[in-house]
């Protein structure tokens, strides 16, 4: 009889209000990791997959291992579920980005955890848990060859509750060589910068059920040799796709007439700041405030729907960042905004200056809950007083004046985008708990 695997990937706990708007999210895009991890799996086994923002979690499934894969957003209803099926005589592994930093948290909750790329350490945790030697902590050293990943198991999962038009979430590349001071993303995806081949993701955009495509990327175009070869097989394919990338591919014409010939429906960019000096603080060169109108202007021009990334919270910046950040918003029409809190994440030079000047609120809580509160003590107002600013200036740049005075009449594909991405942040509880930001989007 084959042994039975479950993977999970949790939701995490919120209003009423707002578990509806993740399913309106969720709706919208395919999750890779779910049946990536199933596809990594020996064929020996029987494998069901959970999303549980769509899905409920049977408790009393007949299965013998439960893998759980986790972010700190969903950590706590993580741990909840893990202890619901230990209770019940099953083996518990957890994996994610949260292990990485919080392993040994982790370790208090499960049988397992899994630190670092799947590739690496999956099929030998599964093999030991089926011959009862499971070892409490995994560590992946990482991979260099992205060649050859297998495509992911699409097949396990109902696809009924996502929609009649899906977007399918593929991985062109991995890490980031950036070191914002801020983000601690290229640390818990195994460090470095490494890509697939190009014939290996359009073998698998190929295999996809739908030409909507979001490319997870940290920063999709930083190799940009790779970028410009992938976007010219993208063209016979006739995708609209959406991606993040970095301000410095802004200024490059050659790379953004070739995204817009193969496709390009939205792309997210971490702006931050406009202001110059908070720029230079968080290690940002790339961004050119001098320069952010005649970008703005341009991507406009071509047709482009595109989607800005601020933080608040730096010592250089005072509340009149707020009204200042709005009226550029306004003045260069720009389509939708995601504003959020500085935070110290775990991992980054800010975390450390922040611990080390003992200017961190609650550590133990930071990321544990969508739109969570301020973390930090800022030098120019209290964390209230931010919290507010924050939650103001979503609330003015998604009234229906705002919209109308920024967005296109919707009479093509990116227009609409545009106004589909305002309509969602219109739901969003911004006085409360809910993600601000394109990835959680």
């Amino acid at each position: 009889m084959k042994p039975k695997l479950l993977i999970i990937q949790p939701s995490y706990y919120q209003s009423k209000k707002n578990r509806k708007v993740a399913r309106m999210r969720r709706r919208q895009l395919v999750p890779v990791v779910l049946p990536y991890l199933a596809a990594l799996t020996p064929p020996d086994w029987d494998i069901k997959i959970v999303d549980e923002i769509l899905q409920p979690v049977d408790f009393d499934a007949d299965v013998d291992v439960v893998a759980i894969t986790t972010w700190t957003l969903n950590s706590y209803r993580a741990y909840d579920i893990a202890k619901e099926f230990r209770k019940r005589g099953k083996k518990v592994i957890l994996g994610g980005p949260h292990v990485y930093f919080f392993f040994q948290e982790a370790q208090e909750h499960c049988d397992a955890v899994g630190v670092g790329e799947a590739e690496a350490l999956w099929k030998k945790m599964l093999e030991d848990a089926m011959a009862g030697r499971l070892k409490s902590l995994y560590r992946a050293e990482q991979i260099q060859d992205l060649s050859n990943f297998p495509m992911p198991r699409y097949d396990l999962m109902d696809l009924r509750p996502y929609g009649l038009i899906k977007t399918y979430a593929v991985q062109a590349t991995r890490g980031c060589p950036l070191a914002c001071e801020f983000c601690s993303e290229r640390l818990y995806l195994g460090g470095g910068f490494r890509v697939r081949p190009v014939q290996d993701v359009v073998e698998e955009l190929k295999r996809l059920p739908s030409r909507n495509i979001f490319f997870a990327e940290s920063n999709f175009g930083i190799k940009r040799r790779h970028a410009m070869e992938l976007m010219e097989a993208f063209i016979p394919l006739r995708l609209r796709w959406s991606t993040l990338w970095s301000m410095n591919l802004c200024y490059d014409k050659e790379f953004l007439d070739l995204a817009q010939r193969s496709g390009l429906l939205h792309v997210n960019i971490g702006m931050e700041s406009i202001d110059s000096e908070t720029i230079a603080g968080m290690r940002k060169g790339q961004n050119k405030t001098g320069r952010y109108k005649e970008v703005l202007a341009d991507l406009r021009r071509r047709g482009i729907s595109f989607s800005l990334n601020f933080i608040f919270g730096w010592d250089t910046e005072t509340l009149q960042a707020f009204p200042n950040t709005f009226q550029f918003l306004e003045e260069t029409k720009v389509p939708v905004a995601y504003f959020n809190l500085l935070t110290p994440e775990r991992g980054t030079s800010f975390y450390d200056r922040m611990r080390q000047q003992n200017r961190i609120i609650n550590e133990p809580e930071i990321g544990r809950w969508p739109g969570g509160p301020c973390h930090i003590r800022p030098l120019h107002c209290t964390p209230d007083e931010l919290e507010q600013e924050v939650q103001g200036i979503h609330r003015r740049f998604y009234s229906l004046p705002s919209m109308f005075r920024r967005l296109p009449l919707p009479l093509n594909t990116s227009a609409i985008a545009s106004w589909v991405l305002n309509f969602s942040q219109r739901h969003v509880n911004a006085d409360s708990n809910e993600e601000n930001n394109f990835t959680g989007y």
